[in-house]
């Protein structure tokens, strides 16, 4: 349990990590890569073709596992296909990140940074989670074992 725990934590970390390295910490550099018509900054497409890399190598692995290191099954969703729950959840971050510059991932990396706009961001979204569950939440959907 303690390495599965410590395992957590340095991906965490690492994901944190190469976050602020790239800068997408940063919403102005977000916002400058959204604008296409605009000032563009195509620097934030070199780091999610990057991020490919090493999720590719992760998927090639996954599939020539019985089960991950620190679990017992893989837990991947049993339904494959887009639901009205998954489209309208995209369209919100979405429009959150146009909006804003930040998303969830790269709003809590930026938490390090001691900005104010970082942590109301943070604390909004983890209000509308908390609306969201004591409203119109329902179970999770349910996962396979591979």
């Amino acid at each position: 349990m303690f390495a599965r725990i410590l395992a957590a934590v340095a991906c965490g970390l690492l994901f944190g990590a190469g976050l602020v390295v790239s800068d997408m910490i940063n919403p102005a550099r977000v916002l400058a890569f959204l604008d296409i018509t605009g000032n563009w900054d195509p620097s934030l497409a070199f780091v999610m073709g990057g991020a490919l890399i090493p999720s590719s190598i992760a998927y090639l692995i996954r599939n020539k596992r019985r089960a991950p290191v620190f679990d017992t099954t893989f837990h991947v969703p049993a339904n494959g296909k887009p639901d009205g729950r998954l489209v309208g959840g995209a369209v919100l971050f979405g429009l959150g990140w146009g909006l804003v510059g930040l998303c969830p991932g790269p709003a809590i990396a930026a938490l390090t940074t001691g900005r104010w706009e970082a942590v109301l961001f943070v604390a909004a979204m983890l209000g509308g989670m908390i609306a969201y569950r004591f409203t119109l939440g329902r179970p999770m959907p349910a996962y396979t074992s591979r």
